[in-house]
């Protein structure tokens, strides 16, 4: 159902793609899409209070051309990086299903196996980062650390996401939800050091 404010907007209402750098170093996987953010604007993260801390975060490490991110002609760029989720549509309550995960979980093999750059993934929130750890787990399952990683703010393991490939790094973030931000689990300052870490792991100049 449509928010009063949104009364005479055409809502995307169908899987929202992928957006971003194909040659990205920094992949951010996220939840779903949100009912009135990116299913109403056809872009991750775009027309939503998540998408507000998400693209400041972003900008202030250098990767993303604009702090905001409100439709998607905007002009925003995202460098070097990429933005997927685990889910490709707006679930009842933001809670997918097991079976909605694993239904989707083909889009993000697809888009893993043609990120030949990819060096670090950011998991926002853990079904992110289960997400990311079963990808592994399909692709390389010796690569995934024993015992399995645990989902924590600012976590980080390494294993292979693409076949053939070396090693990268999984960065755990809390998801940028009112839940999370309105509360004080997230805040602006934890949001951007995750994001600043990213572009530290993904700079060229550490040799991977």
């Amino acid at each position: 159902m449509k928010r009063r404010a949104y009364r005479d907007e055409t809502y995307w209402g169908r899987p929202v793609p992928a957006f971003g750098d194909p040659k990205a170093r920094v992949v951010l996987v996220g939840l779903a899409p949100a009912a009135h953010g990116a299913n109403r604007t056809g872009r991750m993260f775009t027309g939503d209070d998540s998408g507000n801390w998400l693209y400041a975060a972003l900008h202030d490490a250098g990767l993303a051309s604009q702090p905001t991110s409100v439709s998607r002609d905007d002009g925003l760029r995202l460098l070097g990086t990429l933005i997927t989720a685990t889910c490709r549509c707006a679930p009842p309550d933001n809670k997918p299903t097991p079976e909605e995960r694993r239904s989707c979980s083909e889009y993000l093999d697809r888009e893993l196996d043609q990120l030949a750059d990819v060096r670090v993934v950011v998991a926002l929130g853990k079904i992110g980062w289960d997400a990311v750890l079963e990808r592994a787990r399909r692709v390389d399952r010796a690569s995934v650390p024993r015992p399995r990683p645990v989902f924590a703010h600012g976590a980080e393991a390494n294993l292979v996401v693409r076949a053939g490939s070396k090693p990268v790094t999984l960065l755990a973030s809390y998801h940028p939800s009112r839940q999370n931000t309105n509360t004080g689990v997230l805040t602006r300052p934890m949001l951007q050091a995750i994001m600043r870490r990213a572009r530290e792991l993904a700079s060229p100049r550490r040799g991977r």
